[in-house]
């Protein structure tokens, strides 16, 4: 069955994680080419102790590089506790590598289908959320760390990604899913200093339907705004601008946008720009310094092949020294 533009990245995943699940670890591949790896959110780590790039995203795999051109892996780094609430094998999506303070991170959503949480439209929710693991090195293994969770039990999160505001404080910036809210949000809680659990409850920053440019065509009724958020990534322009980079749809397309904030800090309010910042089909992207200092943002290809999606990392050159982010051309190392 071809799916629609309707379908939200967990349903789009949910096969293919089942497939790569099933199936075991794939073999390790060297010198392969960025272009010929098919991978959903991609996340490069610059890693300046070992002076290579770590990429990651769903699959909750890990591929090396010492020069972004070609790669070897994947390797499986990320081992939760099976007897925790994810079960014993989790799909693991949208994974984040952020190093702080000498330890290495691990921002990823895990899903255990096992489990149902709520029941929204005569559709049953399973278990899904945004957890943090730890490292000692970039390419693991990740592992638990004190808090069991860190958002509540019965809300459908995911996309997590770290942020330290002008506060001083880090925070969980995550999405709260359509399927659970019907409007999709982009929140942020708390977290602890040493970033072994959160503090306090989520607030919400904003929700899917204040873009102008997100689509959904429903069949017996006008356009309106998209439901799904998705791929939340900060950054700061030059001009101290605190901007974000997030994911929805075009009626069928999969579309990248930004929002900056008024005030500097996460709490906004949030002023959404009015057109797609990257072409049609890429999106979930985030940024990244090379060791040479040139900034790049990866996101992913998105083509459906008889109903089957492809997904590909790419790079763009990316200028952020004035007042908002400013995309430049395709880079090819």
């Amino acid at each position: 069955m071809k799916i629609t533009w309707l379908t939200t990245l967990s349903c789009v995943l949910l096969p293919l994680a089942v497939a790569a699940q099933k199936a075991g670890p794939p073999p390790i591949r060297q010198h392969v080419p960025l272009d010929s790896i098919g991978l959903s959110d991609p996340f490069i780590l610059a890693d300046a102790k070992t002076h290579k790039y770590y990429m990651t995203g769903t699959g909750g795999l890990l591929w090396k590089s010492t020069n972004l051109k070609t790669w070897e892996g994947p390797y499986s780094v990320a081992k939760p506790d099976p007897t925790s609430w994810m079960g014993p094998k989790p799909m693991i999506w949208a994974a984040e590598i952020h190093s702080v303070k000498g330890k290495y991170y691990y921002f990823a959503t895990f899903t255990n289908s096992a489990i149902k949480v709520d029941t929204v439209a005569g559709t049953p929710l399973e278990r899904r959320a945004s957890h943090v693991l730890v490292s000692n090195q970039p390419d693991g293994p990740y592992v638990p760390m004190q808090d069991a969770t860190y958002l509540p039990a019965n809300k459908l999160t995911l996309d997590g990604t770290y942020w330290v505001d002008r506060d001083g404080k880090p925070y969980l910036v995550y999405c709260h899913e359509w399927l659970q809210n019907m409007d999709g949000t982009i929140e942020k809680i708390e977290l602890k200093p040493d970033l072994t659990g959160t503090i306090g409850t989520g607030k919400i920053l904003f929700r899917a339907s204040a873009a102008p440019w997100s689509r959904e065509n429903p069949r017996n009724s006008p356009p309106r705004p998209n439901k799904v958020t998705d791929g939340p990534w900060l950054f700061r322009t030059g001009t101290g601008r605190l901007g974000m980079l997030w994911t929805s749809w075009v009626y069928d397309n999969y579309t990248q946008g930004v929002a900056y904030s008024t005030s500097g800090t996460l709490d906004g309010p949030w002023i959404q720009e009015k057109d797609p910042i990257t072409p049609s089909n890429y999106g979930h992207g985030m940024l990244f310094r090379t060791f040479e200092g040139k900034l790049l943002m990866s996101v992913h290809s998105h083509k459906d092949i008889n109903g089957k999606y492809r997904r590909i990392p790419h790079l763009f050159e990316v200028d952020v020294t004035g007042n908002k982010l400013v995309l430049g051309k395709p880079y090819r190392p």
